[in-house]
């Protein structure tokens, strides 16, 4: 995955020193982009292992709504645990804005405001299919006033799809970016999502154009980095998609299979939180 290495390398190479939240300090370069074509294979890193199983489990927990990570997650992966209170909860998180934008709608008969919510993601499926030109098919989970209450307010924040030629392209805004663990995460969910779309839209998948605000390397990641530039990119893997499966809420983990992912070993490292 050569769009990859390089984004590693230009901060290596270009990125500045920069403090954190975490206090763990970083390199950084901010405003970056790099694309993918789906078409080529499913961008899956091969110089490390990516526990492909947890970015699956995670996109559908998200696309659930849920907001607890003893919904079906933390017994498959840790990825959330850090940030959960005691209760396993999260906040108004990735998939809750997804699908439960709170919105309050004025009731004339009873003379009060009352809850409602949009699902994004069935509202952008069904532009997808029915105004497929429309520059508006944008999902946003950065709800400005739920950002209080959420354990980490969402890193990757606002994607928006594109309709041309019978196919589907998806571009992701990503305001934080943790080259190292992250962002090889990322671009696995992100593309599998892309397919998910095209596939329940009748649609081909096209470019995942990923762009980046604050892209970095934690100082604690440079060993690993080392290790992860000095092995050979190995061929992508590619994704086949149950086909029986018409609509966005009835994937289950059966319905991908992964077929010829050849990675080099894990590397592991540690978490800033």
């Amino acid at each position: 995955m050569q769009q990859y290495l390089s984004l590693v390398r230009e901060i290596l190479e270009n990125g500045e020193e920069k403090s954190d939240r975490t206090g763990t300090g970083t390199i950084s370069i901010f405003g970056m982009q790099r694309k993918y074509d789906l078409r080529d294979g499913f961008p899956l890193l091969t110089t490390k292992k990516v526990l492909f199983s947890a970015v699956i489990r995670e996109l559908l927990w998200f696309l659930k709504g849920s907001t607890n990570i003893n919904d079906n997650l933390t017994e498959h992966t840790p990825i959330w645990d850090a940030w959960a209170n005691e209760k396993g909860e999260l906040g108004p998180v990735y998939g809750y804005q997804w699908r439960n934008w709170d919105q309050f709608k004025w009731n004339e008969e009873h003379g009060q405001f009352e809850r409602h919510h949009v699902d994004q993601i069935q509202q952008a499926i069904d532009m997808i299919k029915n105004n497929p030109d429309s520059r508006r098919i944008i999902v946003s989970a950065w709800n400005v006033a739920d950002v209080p209450r959420m354990a980490l307010p969402p890193c990757h924040l606002l994607f928006q799809f594109y309709v041309i030629n019978g196919r589907l392209d998806c571009q992701l805004y990503q305001r934080s970016a943790d080259v190292f663990l992250g962002v090889p995460f990322n671009i696995a969910s992100y593309a599998l999502l892309t397919m998910m779309v095209a596939h329940v839209s009748h649609l081909k998948p096209g470019d995942f154009v990923h762009t980046f605000g604050d892209v970095h390397i934690y100082k604690n990641h440079h060993e690993q980095v080392d290790i992860q530039l000095a092995r050979k990119p190995r061929k992508f893997p590619t994704m086949t998609i149950n086909p029986a499966v018409k609509d966005i809420d009835s994937f289950s983990i059966e319905d991908f299979e992964l077929k010829g992912y050849d990675p080099n070993p894990p590397i592991k490292a540690p978490v800033a939180v």
